[in-house]
């Protein structure tokens, strides 16, 4: 196999598993946790979870271009 066809996988694997992982983490947490319903928890905790989705997003994107940057 060509090294740059190697190369461009790994990068396509690496975002794909970044993704997967920061969306079954906030799924989880949010959804089957209800962090993310202000019902079932107190407005910290609503709060912080909300915190914690757009800190998460902007790492995730952060990863993102620092692996298709180069």
């Amino acid at each position: 196999m060509d090294p740059e066809v190697a190369r461009y996988f790994r990068k396509i694997l690496r975002s794909l598993f970044a993704f997967l992982m920061w969306l079954f983490i906030n799924i989880t947490a949010g959804i089957y946790f209800k962090m993310a319903y202000s019902v079932n928890y107190s407005s910290f905790v609503h709060v912080a979870f909300f915190a914690w989705l757009v800190i998460s997003l902007c790492l995730l994107l952060w990863y993102l271009y620092k692996i298709w940057g180069k």
